[in-house]
């Protein structure tokens, strides 16, 4: 009687009804309209900053699971979106920024906040967005795990 009850089960799997529960393809990302004052800058427009290593600052307004998993740009300040005003006096104001997310858009509102505040952002990037017009960004190695204390 197993062999009738297994070719039921093998039937079952592979009608349409089993076929439409598997997952759909992946949609390709599509922006949210650009609402911030801050520049979105392409990727071209990313190298032609870096090419000035000294006159520019990369600000990754990223978490830091979030870098490590995304990558960013080869050098670079960490500063969480939370904490920009009240680190903002150890952000160098000689300096022009790029402001970093993963898509720009975090990275926009900071770069509004910050030229509020008198610094010169040339604009806000989005690491992926680099990657998918294809730049190449730097991956971080998470630490190892440290071992228990006994």
């Amino acid at each position: 009687m197993k062999t009738p009850l297994i070719l039921a089960l093998a039937l079952i799997a592979g009608s349409p009804v089993a076929l439409a529960q598997q997952a759909e393809p992946a949609k390709p990302y599509v922006a949210p309209p650009w609402t911030y004052k801050t520049k979105q800058l392409n990727r071209a427009e990313i190298d032609a900053l870096l090419a000035k290593p000294g006159q520019v600052l990369v600000l990754d307004v990223r978490r830091p699971d979030e870098l490590i998993t995304k990558g960013s740009f080869p050098v670079f300040l960490s500063v969480q979106t939370a904490d920009v005003d009240k680190l903002a006096e150890y952000i160098p104001k000689e300096r022009t920024l790029i402001t970093v997310s993963n898509r720009a858009h975090r990275a926009g509102a900071v770069g509004d906040k910050l030229t509020a505040r008198g610094f010169k952002v040339a604009g806000a990037a989005g690491s992926l967005d680099y990657e998918d017009q294809g730049g190449k960004v730097a991956r971080i190695t998470p630490p190892a795990p440290r071992a228990a204390a006994n």
